[in-house]
């Protein structure tokens, strides 16, 4: 919002306006200029209930086939308010008629958005990441990339994108489970998406997997930062490259939980990251190889070896 007013304590220019507060203050020695302003922006509240939102409708939206922005025909609750038969039949078949009328896209765009929805909501998603995810497939259907594939595979491949965009970590096999779709499928439609319409996608760290696995597992703060550490030395000693993220994230994790006294098996830790308990082993035997960390591993194993035969002795 620009203003052309200044601060009249300090004479700055940089005026911060707060919609949510209706508040004008300066960004430089914070001074409250102006409190309540009045929002002249859309209404999407009504207050009276025999009243319409005169102001405007809702938001428009990529999520919905037409952003938001068609007049349906025939709404159910009009037509049941109509006392003649015959002007509740002439609804009913305009209301027929402007679906039939529907272009293809329009008819796709319908049936992908609630298949976005329902994969999105399983995988508990933010706003944002389903937004960029309907206008990535949009911008596949108009270029007709579509086409030889079927949607539901496209759906996945833009929701994984637009995970990866945003730095959110979400595996192929979640995906996977959320869509009904093969995990190859997935990434060889990613593959072709991002090769054609050119998005720039960082390669996913190990990093952005810890909390959302410590979390699952009940890890403690302590834990986790232990977890990145470890991780900072594996980039150091160039052990994350060539590998696939939740691998390494994950033995990372589990070495981290058994130096700090809460030992997960390697089957919990494989199942929270998708993966196999080999790769957990594999991996795991390179970050003690190379981390030098095989001394104090065994330390640990042995102080909970002998916890564990006091607890025996004392039943």
């Amino acid at each position: 919002m620009a203003h052309t007013q200044k601060c009249p304590e300090c004479g700055s220019s940089n005026l911060v306006y707060d919609e949510s507060r209706g508040e004008l203050m300066c960004g430089n020695c914070g001074l409250l200029i102006e409190e309540k302003m009045v929002d002249t922006s859309h209404e999407l509240r009504s207050f009276d209930k025999t009243e319409k939102k005169s102001r405007g409708g809702p938001p428009i939206s990529m999520q919905k086939f037409d952003k938001g922005l068609t007049t349906n025909v025939g709404e159910i609750s009009d037509i049941y308010k109509l006392n003649s038969t015959q002007q509740t039949r002439k609804y009913l078949r305009l209301k027929k008629w402007q679906e039939r009328v529907s272009t293809s896209i329009e008819r796709n765009l319908r049936l992908a958005m609630a298949e976005l929805r329902r994969v999105t909501s399983f995988l508990d998603l933010p706003t944002v990441v389903k937004e960029e995810t309907a206008r990535i497939y949009n911008f596949v259907l108009q270029r007709g990339m579509v086409r030889g594939r079927s949607m539901e595979s496209v759906i996945a491949a833009c929701v994984y994108a637009a995970c990866r965009s945003y730095n959110i970590p979400r595996t192929l096999d979640e995906i996977s489970a959320a869509s009904d779709v093969e995990r190859k499928e997935i990434g060889r439609t990613y593959r072709f998406i991002i090769r054609k319409i050119g998005i720039k996608v960082t390669p996913s760290s190990p990093k952005n997997y810890i909390s959302r696995f410590a979390s699952v597992l009940h890890l403690s703060p302590k834990t986790q930062n232990e977890t990145l550490r470890i991780l900072k030395k594996a980039e150091i000693s160039e052990l994350t490259s060539g590998r696939g993220p939740a691998g390494i994230a994950a033995a990372a994790l589990y070495v981290a939980a058994l130096l700090n006294d809460e030992k997960r098996t390697q089957r919990e830790v494989a199942d929270v990251a998708g993966i196999t308990e080999v790769t957990i082993r594999n991996r795991y035997k390179e970050l003690l190889e190379k981390l030098e960390l095989e001394d104090k591993v065994k330390i640990k194993e042995a102080e909970q070896g002998k916890r564990n035969k006091e607890k025996k002795e004392k039943k």
